[in-house]
């Protein structure tokens, strides 16, 4: 169920890893609310498709969210672009490694911890200087890994509890500037990510039925509902998705 009411014409929203699942999902539901898309992802196959896809009002930009340069860079080129950035979905995260702490390669956890929380970082940091002049609201998907730790998920589990802290953060600095922070946890999503995680058979999501995830397309309306202001009530937190209450407030029920 789409809410055919908001109206996002005239805003420009940057969305991360916006190649596939729920980025891509986030990317053509604000389109459809009349958003300008800037379409970030570490390579640009994709993203070109996908801003092919939704017209002259959208554009593809190649970039490795955790490496400060190629961010600023892409706030830089959707600046010139669109005249302002005025919403931020930080989306990009890898699950991987899922590994035993015994065993896991630290170049790839510390990996992990540059894409799921520095990426984060990196953009909240690059769109601020629009965002404190016009307001803004910055969307970072959170998890329920942000709360519960699990076995073979310590860099994931980690990198979402300091997301969440960092949404904190941002609200606590820049709410009365203008600049509204929110985090969503969706709950298990049916993307790429639970094929992952499926395949590694590493703690109890792994044996999750693929009904049991919900579409990329219920997070996507989520994430455009938050840009309104009926949900600046959960500004500074996380908005956990799955339950009746919030559904039935973005009206996914």
């Amino acid at each position: 169920m789409l809410n055919k009411h908001i109206n996002l014409q005239g805003l420009t929203a940057v969305v991360t890893g916006a190649s596939r699942g729920i980025g891509e999902a986030a990317a053509l539901r604000l389109r459809e609310a009349g958003a300008n898309l800037v379409l970030l992802a570490r390579s640009a196959g994709d993203i070109d498709r996908i801003a092919s896809q939704l017209g002259d009002q959208a554009i593809a930009v190649k970039c490795d969210v955790a490496d400060c340069s190629q961010v600023n860079a892409a706030i830089n080129q959707a600046m010139d672009r669109f005249g302002a950035v005025d919403v931020l979905v930080n989306n990009a995260a890898v699950i991987d490694p899922i590994s035993r702490l015994e065993s896991v390669d630290g170049d790839d956890w510390s990996q992990a911890i540059d894409i799921n929380l520095k990426g984060v970082f990196y953009t909240t940091q690059a769109v601020l200087p629009s965002m404190r002049a016009h307001g803004g609201v910055i969307i970072n998907i959170s998890s329920g890994a942000a709360y519960t730790a699990l076995e073979g998920w310590s860099a994931y589990c980690a990198s979402k509890a300091a997301v969440l802290s960092l949404t904190r953060s941002i609200h606590q600095e820049l709410a009365a500037e203008g600049v509204r922070c929110v985090g969503l946890s969706p709950g298990t999503v049916a993307t790429n990510m639970q094929r992952v995680i499926a395949k590694s058979q590493v703690n109890p999501v792994s044996q999750m039925s693929w009904d049991d995830h919900i579409s990329p397309e219920s997070v996507a309306e989520a994430i455009t509902w938050l840009c309104t202001d009926d949900a600046k009530k959960y500004d500074g937190g996380d908005l956990i998705l799955k339950t009746p209450e919030t559904r039935a407030a973005i009206g996914l029920d």
